[in-house]
């Protein structure tokens, strides 16, 4: 007993001893190490960082170490805005480091120093400098034996890739997105030809596929996407026994799909989408994929009658082909998304299998050539989120199990052969955002539990055979944009409409009486009103000339009398076939509005001959403010429209200017362009989106459309060439394009970002009294110096879309640049879907030819 109790004091010195020595001997680093990464934080200052000087680097934010702590083996400094390189020679001081990540910040350049001194880190395994600012050619990598991860993707990298990666004998993933690489597709990629991923996309690499790419044996991804790749895809594909994504998208590939592609048992993703392949689609293609994209290609014959089977397969796309015949019956009850929309599919929608798809949440199979019934069995497919069968000839009646569709979003079943009444059913679809059922001959009445559903956004009943009247509380619908009942039989008084209203009210073709209606003044959004073609009686109300963002109003063929009011002049009418209204002015009345805009661009021109017209322009700017464009309230939710980031396939750059060049980056761009909560500001035209860039700095993104006949697209080469001329106008008061991105159907285009806004937002906001003498004679001036230039210029005739204060930004508050400028040769107003005249202000200014 006493021999145990004086061993306890020993226990306790021993314990003592240890703890007292033992963190000296697991946590005291090197001290070159240590004084290595004060230097550091001396030399970055970010207080951000949070290293704090007087404690072990190992406790410091971003830093790991070993297990023991007695070495460096990891420094992330991500997302600290570092604009200077100056500080990465120094890591390399570490020489225990195995991973560097210095992503998502401002560096310009690698210094050669850097490439130099961390080479000789054999043990480092992972360098990561992607999402920044890099310009130039790509580095030699000299050394760097161990490195196995290389991540220089989103930046300007440019120029030929050869030999400069030849020496790393480790890597394994190579990541060169998004820059601006050119030449062949390289083939030295590391000596031991241990390779595994390989992402070049979104460069502008050309050539075919070099057969040296099938010798890297242990290729798991290959992404090739959006380049000016050409030539078929080669047999040797098959070689790649281990590949498990292949992405070929937006290139310019041509022949048939490889049908060796159903032989890599592995491949679990292949995208070709957006290229020529032609022929016909092989048999046994999805035997092991789960993902396929073949859209927008000229793919012809039969879809395979194994092609939708497979147990593995989640998702096909072959819209936008040539396919014809019918829609395949066996089909895996795994899928979650089938697009097979505007191809020439025929026969019917085949209704036994859809009993089973439990898992599919998107079916589109728009613009075919479908016949017969919408099958009932579409009503067990339970996670349906979007339904479109718009664009065929379907037939009978919408059946009710659609009601089941509890999860359904978008429903678009336009421009069919349906008959018979909405089903009440339908009502139960509480999550539904769009609905459209337009051009059918549908009849009965509109159902009045339509007002129950609150998250309705756009619905289309136009051109059927509806009759009876508007539900009265149709004003509950509190989320609706748009609301087109035109082209049916409706009957008796406007109700009150939803608040919400913005995009357009169509009431045409029907047999509505009354005047027209006092609550229309609750619609302060709304941009279009159609209430053309009824039996409407009264005057035209004064207040609908207090609604500024009303672009076009359409009266024609009613019973209206009385003197037509005195509308601001951004806004279209049309008010023929009424006999009893009396026309005091023409000044922006049907029909003749082409000459009303040839005087209007006379007048300009004649007002801005002095500055002090010029300041009188910018007063009366004030006074009547076009609201052809709407502003959209940043805080607004994320609609249901919003959808996947464009596919980029072709970008450029226009300007010269290496801070924008450095700047902007597509990809992050098209991610801004996919959400609505980034929309600024939207016209007729086009919709512009703020797109904050990786650097911190912002940019306007302006999206065309593409299939609207007003812009001749023609090819590629061609809009380049027309976007480069009015990228080269060089005048300080002049918004020219800063660089374009062209996806399948719109076109972007990038422009500074001035956040004071336009001048009706100054004139109108929280900067109303900020506007002095001084200021607006500045901005007077500076519009008539625009102006006046793009009535010089050479390169051809400037269509100037709508001269307003809306389209007026201010990069200070006396300095001001006319936006919304085109290339008469981009813009053929005979072709425009519903004509410029259509538009309100749409042509506020031509230079005379």
């Amino acid at each position: 007993m006493k021999k145990r109790e004086e061993s306890i004091p020993l226990l306790h010195f021993s314990l003592f001893f240890m703890f007292l020595f033992c963190p000296l001997v697991f946590s005291e680093l090197p001290s070159n190490q240590r004084n290595a990464m004060i230097d550091l934080s001396n030399l970055l200052n970010k207080t951000d960082l949070s290293w704090n000087i007087s404690k072990e680097p190992c406790s410091w934010n971003r830093v790991t170490c070993s297990s023991g702590n007695s070495s460096i083996t990891e420094i992330s400094l991500s997302g600290f805005s570092l604009s200077s390189s100056d500080f990465l020679p120094r890591l390399c001081k570490i020489d225990s480091l195995r991973r560097i990540d210095v992503s998502n910040n401002a560096l310009t350049l690698i210094p050669e120093g850097f490439i130099k001194d961390c080479g000789k880190i054999g043990g480092l395994e992972l360098l990561n400098i992607s999402r920044n600012r890099l310009v130039g050619p790509l580095p030699t990598f000299q050394g760097f034996v161990g490195l196995k991860f290389l991540d220089l993707s989103f930046n300007s990298l440019n120029g030929n890739i050869n030999l400069q990666l030849d020496g790393l004998i480790a890597l394994k993933s190579l990541n060169l997105s998004a820059n601006h690489f050119s030449g062949l597709i390289p083939t030295n990629l590391g000596k031991a030809m241990d390779l595994e991923q390989l992402e070049l996309s979104a460069n502008a690499f050309e050539g075919r596929i070099p057969d040296q790419i099938m010798g890297y044996q242990s290729l798991t991804l290959i992404d090739l996407g959006v380049n000016n790749l050409s030539g078929p895809v080669p047999d040797r594909i098959k070689d790649l026994s281990k590949l498990e994504v292949l992405i070929l998208s937006s290139n310019n590939f041509r022949g048939q799909i490889p049908a060796a592609i159903s032989n890599i048992r592995t491949l679990s993703r292949f995208a070709a989408n957006q290229n020529h392949f032609e022929g016909t689609i092989p048999s046994g293609i999805t035997r092991f994929l789960k993902n396929l994209d073949l859209s927008y290609n000229k793919l012809n014959g039969s879809i395979p009658t194994d092609m939708l089977s497979p147990s593995n397969l989640q998702s096909v796309d072959l819209s936008y082909n040539l396919l014809n015949g019918l829609i395949p019956s066996n089909i895996s009850p795994s899928l979650v998304r089938l697009r097979l929309g505007s191809n020439s599919l025929d026969g019917p929608i085949p209704s036994s299998v859809f009993g089973k798809l439990e898992k599919l949440m998107y079916l589109e199979l728009e613009n075919n050539s479908l016949t017969e019934l919408i099958p009932p069995e579409l009503g067990s497919c339970l996670s349906l989120a979007l339904l479109n069968l718009a664009g065929n000839n379907l037939t009978g009646t919408l059946p009710g199990q659609l009601g089941n569709l509890s999860h359904l979003q978008v429903m678009k079943l336009q421009s069919n052969r349906l008959v018979g009444e909405i089903p009440v059913e339908i009502a139960l679809l509480q999550k539904l955002s769009t609905l459209n059922v337009s051009w059918n001959l549908l009849n009965g009445t509109i159902p009045s539990w339509i007002s129950s559903m609150r998250n309705l956004v756009n619905v289309n009943l136009q051109g059927n055979s509806l009759s009876g009247s508007i539900p009265y509380d149709i004003s509950r619908l509190n989320s609706l944009l748009e609301l087109q009942l035109g082209e049916n039989q409706l009957t008796g008084k406007i109700p009150v409409m939803p608040a919400t209203l913005q995009i357009a009210l169509n009431l045409s073709s029907n047999l509505f009486v009354g005047p027209i209606p006092d609550s229309f003044q609750r619609l302060t959004g709304l941009e279009v009103l159609d209430l053309s073609n009824n039996q409407l009686t009264g005057e035209i109300p004064t207040f609908l000339t207090e609604m500024r963002s009303l672009t076009r109003l359409l009266l024609s063929n009613n019973q209206l009398s009385g003197i037509i009011p005195k509308f601001p002049s951004w806004l279209t009418l049309e008010a023929r076939g009424n006999e009893h209204l009396t026309n005091t002015t023409t000044s922006n009345t049907s029909p003749k509005s082409a000459k009303k805009g040839k005087s209007v661009a006379a007048a300009l021109l004649i007002g801005f001959a002095a500055a002090l017209f010029a300041v009188g322009l910018v007063t009366g700017l004030a006074i009547s403010i076009s609201r052809r464009y709407y502003r959209v309230n940043d805080e607004q939710p994320q609609s249901a429209e919003d959808v996947p980031p464009p596919q980029v396939i072709q970008g450029n750059l226009l300007t010269a200017n290496g801070i924008h060049r450095s700047n902007i980056n597509f990809t992050k761009a098209m991610e801004a362009v996919a959400y609505s909560k980034n929309i600024m500001l939207k016209t007729k035209f086009s919709t512009y989106y703020k797109a904050i860039m990786p650097s911190g700095s912002s940019y306007f993104v302006k999206r065309i459309n593409l299939s609207d006949k007003i812009f001749q697209f023609g090819s590629h080469d061609k809009f380049w060439r027309e976007l480069e001329v009015l990228g080269k106008l060089s005048n300080s008061n002049v918004m020219t394009p800063l660089a374009y991105v062209l996806s399948v159907d719109n076109a972007y285009l990038f422009y500074e970002f001035f956040p004071k806004g336009t001048l009706f937002d100054v004139l109108h906001g929280s900067l109303e009294n900020a506007l002095d003498w001084a200021s607006r004679y500045s901005i007077a001036v500076g519009v008539a110096q625009g102006l006046s230039f793009l009535q010089g210029c050479t390169s051809g005739p400037i269509l100037l879309l709508d001269l307003s204060s809306r389209n007026i930004m201010l990069k200070s508050l006396k300095e001001p640049q006319i936006g919304d400028i085109e290339l008469c040769k981009v813009i053929d107003p005979s072709k425009s879907t519903g004509s410029l005249s259509m538009v309100a202000g749409s042509v506020g200014y031509i230079p005379p030819g």
